[in-house]
């Protein structure tokens, strides 16, 4: 009897679909919308923190040198450096060194370089700084202690902008729930809506069940399969056009010339959060089809008991 049950929802089920293709569609196309929105915030943010642990990990301090500094001098400031506590290596520069990375970075467009003198750029000191001491106020004395040496002329460290790129993170991942919210609440009203429509359309069907005494959760378990159906219909093709932008990106950010978050470090939803994406269409679909189910079943009852 139970299999004969379970053909049965099932086969409302198909032509239900059919019947209501387009309603359906616009459905999972509401529903996809809203996961794409959702899951560019999700994928923005992991790439943030995919590059703010890159800049967390390679956290260093670049010391440029006065161009008067002989051989001596350097040796005596690289060791003079690497025996403080909080370093971790140090590696010096050359002008002839600086100018050829500075070509590499440029890439097609080093000709522009092309005319200009090579000591252009000045020798410089990069101190790596031990994992353990990598705390802004840490690496902020270090800076203010190498910046008194009388070789130096100027001390960069992105600590700074560290701290801004993890006010940045925490900023997208607010600006994800806030208006991922906002987005899922009107996405369960607008399947509600339209699951009312379908349940208005087959009214008779669900009185004449209700008659014969089917259980509430036999009328109910079609609708219920729909909206799970168009629910990861719509996470399905949301995860496809993200996908489709990330391989876009990927493809235009050389072009570009974007060089902050190389396109071969980009990375795509893991597997958590494209888990999330299809467990909230999954949800907001049976959720707004059960919400107008229950109301309208119990609305119905006692047309019922007057018959």
């Amino acid at each position: 009897m139970k299999l004969a049950l379970v053909g049965f929802v099932l086969r409302r089920v198909c032509q239900s679909v059919w019947q209501s293709l387009w309603t359906h569609l616009i459905t999972s196309g509401t529903l996809a919308m809203t996961l794409f929105v959702f899951g560019a915030f999700v994928l923005v943010q992991l790439n943030l923190e995919q590059l703010l642990k890159g800049w967390g990990d390679q956290l260093q301090i670049t010391a440029y040198l006065n161009k008067d500094v002989d051989v001596d001098g350097v040796a005596k400031l690289v060791e003079h450096v690497r025996a403080f506590p909080e370093v971790e290596r140090v590696q010096y520069t050359n002008q002839e060194q600086a100018w050829r990375d500075f070509q590499t970075a440029l890439g097609p467009q080093s000709g522009l370089l092309d005319g200009l003198p090579r000591d252009l750029l000045p020798a410089s000191v990069e101190i790596s700084v031990k994992r353990e001491q990598r705390d802004g106020p840490t690496v902020e004395q270090l800076a203010e202690r190498i910046k008194k040496e009388p070789q130096i002329a100027l001390v960069e460290y992105p600590q700074e902008w560290v701290e801004r790129l993890a006010l940045i993170v925490l900023g997208v991942s607010w600006a994800k729930w806030i208006v991922g919210g906002v987005l899922f609440l009107a996405t369960f009203f607008i399947v509600g809506s339209i699951a009312k429509l379908a349940i208005l359309a087959r009214r008779e069907e669900v009185e004449i069940m209700q008659l014969i005494g089917a259980s509430e959760e036999l009328i109910q378990a079609p609708f219920v399969i729909e909206g799970m159906i168009f629910g990861l219909a719509g996470a399905a093709a949301s995860i496809g056009a993200l996908w489709a932008a990330y391989q876009v990106l990927q493809n235009e950010l050389p072009a570009l010339g974007v060089w902050l978050v190389p396109a071969t470090q980009l990375q795509f939803l893991d597997r958590t959060s494209a888990g999330l994406l299809v467990t909230i269409g999954w949800f907001l679909g049976v959720t707004g089809s059960l919400f107008s189910l229950r109301r309208f079943v119990r609305t119905w009852k006692p047309v019922r008991g007057e018959g």
